[in-house]
């Protein structure tokens, strides 16, 4: 059986999510990982079950509550946001704040999860050359880009010149992203993907290395003939 990374991280989630419940059985709090994967599995599956993408963030947020978790878990869970699977194909699922209020008293807690850092700034993705495009949404619905996505391959509605963004990402912190409203245009800065340069995956366009020019013009041929806007 060949898995393909996601499969894989689908799986990943799958077990956590069953530990949780299985804690959740015996009576034990969750952590705020075991929370995450419980509602996030859920969530999946909902989408896979045909379920509207109002009903799942309706349903998710009821999952929960603050009598289910460790003391300090429900502030530290702020946004849960999926990429599931609909009939129609994959969208990004995003519920806030799903972990609602309890009936047992909130104990007094330090603030979770908080991070004490040095005096002065840290310069996002310092010293890297820097490109600034506009994008338009031309679709009927919104359209959310994370910090990870090979911009040249992102939703075919979007309508922007493609070919200064190939091999390159949004200028955001890592888990961060961006959200394109129907017929809005708005102006985003990318910045070169690092590391190996190798994009796999995504919208399939790009399979090799980004500085490959047999891989560069695959991508542009396989763009044009998916209709993706800005070719």
């Amino acid at each position: 059986m060949n898995l393909a990374p996601t499969e894989i991280e689908r799986l990943t989630m799958f077990m956590a999510a069953e530990h949780a419940r299985r804690l959740r059985v015996h009576g034990i709090k969750l952590s705020h990982p075991e929370a995450i994967a419980l509602i996030a599995d859920e969530m999946m599956l909902a989408a896979r079950k045909g379920m509207t993408y109002e009903a799942i963030v309706n349903f998710a947020g009821q999952l929960l509550t603050a009598d289910d978790v460790e003391p300090g878990v429900p502030p530290m869970v702020d946004m849960i946001s999926v990429e599931a699977n609909f009939t129609e194909g994959t969208k990004m699922v995003i519920v806030f704040n799903p972990i609602g209020p309890g009936t047992e008293p909130a104990p007094e807690i330090d603030e979770p999860g908080e991070i004490i850092t040095l005096d002065g700034e840290i310069e996002l993705n310092a010293g890297r050359p820097l490109t600034v495009i506009d994008v338009v949404n031309t679709g009927d619905r919104d359209i959310q880009v994370r910090s990870h996505t090979h911009f040249f391959e992102v939703n075919p509605a979007l309508d922007f010149d493609r070919a200064q963004a190939f091999g390159k990402r949004l200028d955001v912190l890592s888990g961060g992203g961006v959200r394109f409203e129907p017929g809005l245009r708005k102006r985003v800065t990318l910045i070169p993907m690092a590391g190996d340069r190798i994009v796999m995956g995504q919208s399939g366009l790009t399979q090799g290395k980004l500085d490959d020019d047999a891989v560069r013009e695959a991508a542009f041929t396989a763009a044009r003939a998916g209709g993706y806007r800005g070719i």
